[in-house]
């Protein structure tokens, strides 16, 4: 089986756009000709299907529950991206229990061959699921804003996921500013900060600016990437789209996204399968 990307977008707290990024580098990776599955991780309230103009009518709890099969509820996005979608709205989605993640790595275990990249769009906070989906990813990518709110949650994040999920390294992007230099300043205070009293590495990925065309783009429920190409904003999340695919391969177990939904699921929970 060949190795898979797996990204975990991460935020410290809602509002900065975590899932515009999420959905618009998976798009951009997918115009590479890169295979592109986006997980919408946000369990309790999704909406990744929102955002790219989809309609869901199944999503993870049936899964969960047995309804059907993973292979059932792909959607095909813009750009050929598949989506998994999860449910809105359902409390007993975002307090899925480790052991009830079994259905989802028997449907997905078959997948690994079909794809480059494993995107997963993660709950805003520091909420276990996050953890655990950060601590499963080869890659996690922290969305802040230049904000005193955004910087001080984002720094909680990364000292969460560093403490409880030794993860060490994080890749930053920088999103609603005005400038580049803008955002290297940002991303310079919070590696600051970071570097201080931390033991990780922080590495600058890059910067959205503050364009009106995104916004437009989601009030018609379409990606800006698309429908509006050559705005400051669908060129930022292209060259995002090619910095994130300069990304190291993780070869061996941890390329597979097998391995990324066993991570999931704890050692005394886990149920006999075959892959």
């Amino acid at each position: 089986m060949s190795a898979i990307k797996v990204i975990a977008v991460a935020s410290g707290k809602g509002g900065v756009g975590k899932s515009n990024v999420s959905c618009n580098l998976s798009y951009q990776l997918a115009l590479k000709n890169r295979r592109v599955l986006l997980m919408d991780a946000d369990l309790g309230l999704a909406n990744i299907d929102v955002l790219m103009g989809l309609r869901a009518t199944k999503n993870l709890s049936d899964v969960i529950a047995g309804r059907c099969e993973l292979k059932d509820i792909l959607l095909t996005g813009p750009g050929g991206v598949s989506v998994i979608p999860a449910a809105s709205g359902l409390k007993q989605m975002a307090e899925m229990g480790a052991a009830e993640h079994a259905a989802i790595i028997q449907g997905i275990s078959g997948l690994n061959d079909q794809y480059d990249y494993l995107v997963v769009d993660t709950a805003a906070g520091i909420a276990d699921s996050v953890v655990s989906f950060c601590q499963a990813s080869q890659h996690v990518l922290i969305v802040i804003s230049d904000e005193p709110t955004s910087m001080a949650d984002a720094y909680g994040l990364i000292k969460v996921l560093n403490r409880e999920a030794n993860v060490i390294r994080f890749k930053v992007v920088c999103n609603m500013v005005n400038n580049d230099a803008q955002a290297r300043a940002v991303f310079a205070r919070l590696n600051e900060v970071a570097q201080r009293f931390l033991d990780v590495s922080l590495e600058y990925a890059g910067a959205i600016p503050r364009d009106e065309f995104l916004q437009k783009a989601v009030v018609r429920q379409q990606l800006v990437s698309k429908l509006y190409p050559s705005s400051e904003s669908s060129l930022a999340f292209k060259r995002l789209a090619k910095t994130v695919d300069l990304w190291e391969q993780v070869s061996g177990p941890r390329g597979h996204i097998q391995f990324f939904f066993e991570q999931l699921v704890s050692p005394h929970e886990k149920v006999s399968m075959a892959w």
